[in-house]
């Protein structure tokens, strides 16, 4: 297996091409898929998506909501959440990979012509440092993504910045159970495929909350089960180590009014 710098450069730079390689084939949103499942297409987009949840069903989300979605890839959960805010609101979707953004920007014109709504926008950036104004969106959402960024807990204190004052944060992402083995932990593929790089849990809540965000509630947790994932070429060969080691979670936290 191959080690992996920490310099977090170096960790932009192996997912970047890792998906900007799965937007070239417009096969799925990861490179590989043990933190998401199978591979699935939005039928009306033609988007592309692997996930680990689905924080748009629990952001009760609502007409003239400003959403910003971390991570976005080719845009699924954007095009979902655009649907509810309708005309009056608005979706915004960072991600860093070149690629992805132009597949999402080709199906944003699709989600347009099929819907006659104009209101999703997908901008270039990192989640650690995000070209938003502060206080500037009503609801922050992530789907599996943030356990792929080398500084997690700036990801959560830029989320915070630009939500405004009564603001939430939906997110389901993954979360270490156990320690994992060092050849493991050190291997590129199992950090593209968002387990070697996720926190451990009590760790990853505490970055929320060291962040500012308040009354955090577990709206889902499932563990990861190496048996339903046998189909991964990633994650296939080291199953049995894996088995138990990481769970599926959807966060919910708010911002204070202040």
């Amino acid at each position: 297996m191959t080690r992996t710098r920490k310099h977090p450069a170096d960790v932009h730079s192996m997912v970047r091409k890792a998906y900007g390689e799965a937007a070239k084939k417009q096969s799925s949103c990861c490179p590989g898929s043990s933190c998401c499942g199978s591979p699935t297409r939005a039928a009306s987009e033609g988007d592309i998506g692997l996930s680990c949840g689905d924080p748009v069903a629990f952001s009760r989300i609502k007409p003239g909501d400003i959403v910003l979605d971390l991570g976005s890839g080719a845009g699924k959960d954007v095009f979902l959440a655009a649907r509810l805010t309708g005309a009056s609101g608005r979706v915004i979707g960072v991600d860093m990979t070149g690629e992805m953004l132009a597949l999402a920007r080709r199906n944003a014109e699709e989600f347009k012509r099929t819907t006659g709504l104009a209101n999703v926008e997908f901008r270039q950036g990192q989640i650690e440092a995000l070209p938003l104004k502060d206080a500037s969106v009503d609801i922050v959402i992530s789907n599996c993504v943030i356990n792929l960024s080398p500084d997690k807990p700036k990801v959560f204190r830029e989320a915070f910045r630009v939500l405004k004052p009564g603001g939430r944060l939906v997110v389901s992402d993954i979360v270490l159970e156990k320690t994992l083995p060092p050849k493991l932990k050190a291997d590129k593929g199992l950090y593209a495929a968002c387990i070697s790089g996720a926190l451990p849990r009590k760790d990853y809540l505490k970055a929320v909350r060291d962040a500012g965000f308040e009354k955090l509630q577990l709206l889902a947790d499932r563990a990861y089960k190496a048996s339903g994932v046998q189909w991964d070429p990633i994650t296939r060969e080291t199953g049995s180590a894996l088995d138990g080691a990481a769970s599926s979670i959807t966060l919910l936290a708010f911002k204070s009014h202040g």
